[in-house]
């Protein structure tokens, strides 16, 4: 009888039905031409651009502009290879969630959601919500100094932190204008990234044979410790946890017949060849910061610094008390670094600098809000308004940033950063497991999941990332040198590695090590809910 059938034998799935309510992204669909015969159209590739770019942005937001610029100072041109092996394993997971979007017609928090029982399913948002604060914390801080910096000292920090509350009113009053509006705005953000970043690249012209060869040449002659601690600070700035989530989504967008095997294998080319062109041209920019810090000041000390005294003056500069007059190796962050910048290359070098960090906070905040709506939805079935969603993580981001601001000074608020980096590699693996677990069960994927070679790799990969960034915290809790922090973080610590084996189980059962498999419930997961994939047209 027709109601004994399931959703897929009457014709109609259950995400169908469930998108026919809800609309989990925008109220419309970008079209994609169809009669196309070419194997590779302009045409259909720029209907599915906009997504990979709205990505890319989490690669260029104020974070990741920081350990760019501390790893060119640092270490030079010695990890730039590390910077693109990051980003290449960054395309990797994120054509993982392009791929789970499109085929499945869910984003990662709706299959998580599905797919995991209430505790950890509330502990996985938890985690994710955690990320996505901290993430929104650098924006803040990021557009908090580049306000400062414009207004020549003119915006206290604590000024520029309220400002960014303006951030919420530009995202509603943009998200009026439709999705390609908006992805049109957000292009014209990274260009103006690109071109603040390309301006200070070509005022200082580093050493290109030096740059190319920092690029592809795997070694770091003569790294020590402090060398090493920023490669690992590189991975876990520029893989971002909530970017699984929100590219998952985004994809989401297009208008794609799920139930054509044709038309989805095709969704899946363009969105890899949209977002590696997006990663490569984030990939530029930050490879701009990190040669400009690594040509300009690299071995440099205060002394050196403080030598640019007499030309900051006469450009009528208001910061020149920042650097202590002795032979330090210089210490720079983003707010230092558009100073000695307009130290060294006049104030044009500080005025444009401040415009790259104020797009990249600007433009990383609204696709932050935009995780934050996916994840709250897809993880709770809560669907808030916009402006709620984006008023609540903001006063949570700005309230601590604002202390810091109010009762410190910009070294502090800038150290922020660390622990913000240190939080966000804590919360990856909630992102990389779910993701490659997945899309590696054919009950979920079909056709479409992973391959051998993708489980192996994808496990090894997301092995090694996961041990990077575990170093990186370990680094930076044992720095702390307290006692009563080092009891916390052990007590924190079994917390977190017993959920981390509950994902680690669900992962290799997905892998094939359907032995774990006790009752089937995770190779079949029609045991906790209704199988979504449809069943393709020839």
């Amino acid at each position: 009888p027709p109601s004994e059938r399931s959703p897929q034998q009457n014709g109609v799935t259950e995400t169908d039905s469930r998108e026919e309510q809800i609309s989990t992204y925008f109220d419309e669909k970008i079209p994609v031409p169809e009669n196309v015969t070419q194997v590779f159209s302009f045409r259909k590739l720029w209907a599915f651009t906009g997504p990979g770019f709205l990505m890319s942005i989490a690669y260029l937001d104020p974070g990741n502009i920081e350990s760019d610029l501390q790893s060119g100072a640092k270490a030079g041109f010695k990890l730039l290879w590390v910077l693109l092996g990051a980003t290449i394993i960054g395309l990797l997971l994120q054509r993982l969630a392009a791929r789970l979007g499109v085929v499945t017609g869910m984003h990662l928090a709706e299959v998580c959601n599905r797919q995991y029982p209430t505790v950890p399913r509330i502990i996985l948002w938890l985690m994710v919500e955690f990320a996505i604060i901290g993430s929104d914390m650098q924006e803040v801080i990021g557009c908090a100094i580049a306000f400062n910096l414009l207004s020549v000292g003119r915006i206290p920090l604590w000024a520029g932190v309220l400002i960014t509350i303006i951030d919420t009113f530009v995202f509603l009053f943009l998200d009026k204008y439709g999705l390609r509006k908006l992805e049109a705005f957000f292009g014209f953000l990274i260009t103006i990234m690109a071109l603040s970043f390309g301006y200070e690249y070509v005022q200082v012209a580093p050493d290109q044979a030096e740059v190319l060869k920092g690029m592809f040449v795997p070694y770091c002659k003569g790294c020590g410790p402090v060398q090493l601690e920023q490669a690992v600070g590189i991975v876990g700035a520029v893989i971002m946890p909530h970017n699984i989530y929100l590219h998952s989504a985004l994809v989401k967008s297009r208008d794609i017949d799920r139930h054509n095997k044709k038309e989805v294998k095709e969704a899946n080319k363009y969105f890899f060849i949209e977002s590696s062109v997006a990663l490569f041209v984030s990939f530029l920019i930050n490879v701009f910061v990190v040669a400009v810090f690594a040509e300009a000041f690299y071995g440099k000390t205060n002394m050196e610094v403080c030598e640019c005294y007499d030309q900051c003056n006469k450009t009528g500069s208001a910061h020149t008390d920042l650097f202590p007059l002795n032979n330090e190796t210089l210490q720079v962050d983003i707010y230092k670094g558009g100073v000695v910048l307009g130290c060294f290359f006049g104030p044009a070098a500080l005025y444009i600098w401040a415009i790259g960090i104020l797009a990249a906070g600007q433009s990383s905040t609204m696709t932050g809000t935009y995780s934050g709506q996916f994840v709250m939805e897809g993880f709770l079935n809560l669907r808030w308004s916009r402006f709620a969603r984006v008023l609540l993580t903001r006063s949570i981001a700005i309230f601590p940033t604002l202390l810091v601001a109010v009762f410190q000074d910009v070294q502090h608020l800038t150290g922020m950063n660390d622990f913000l980096n240190v939080l966000q590699s804590m919360q990856l693996p909630f992102a990389l497991i779910p993701i490659l677990t997945f899309t590696s069960l054919a009950s979920i994927m079909n056709d479409f999941a992973n391959g051998l070679m993708w489980k192996i790799g994808g496990g090894v990969t997301i092995l090694l990332v996961c041990a990077i960034n575990m170093y990186f915290v370990v680094v930076y809790v044992t720095a702390l040198n307290s006692t009563l922090l080092y009891v916390l973080s052990a007590f924190l610590s079994i917390a977190y590695l017993c959920f981390i084996g509950y994902l680690v189980w669900h992962c290799l059962i997905a892998l094939g090590v359907s032995c774990l498999d006790v009752g089937g419930r995770v190779r079949n997961p029609s045991a906790i809910f209704i199988e979504e994939q449809p069943e393709f047209d020839s």
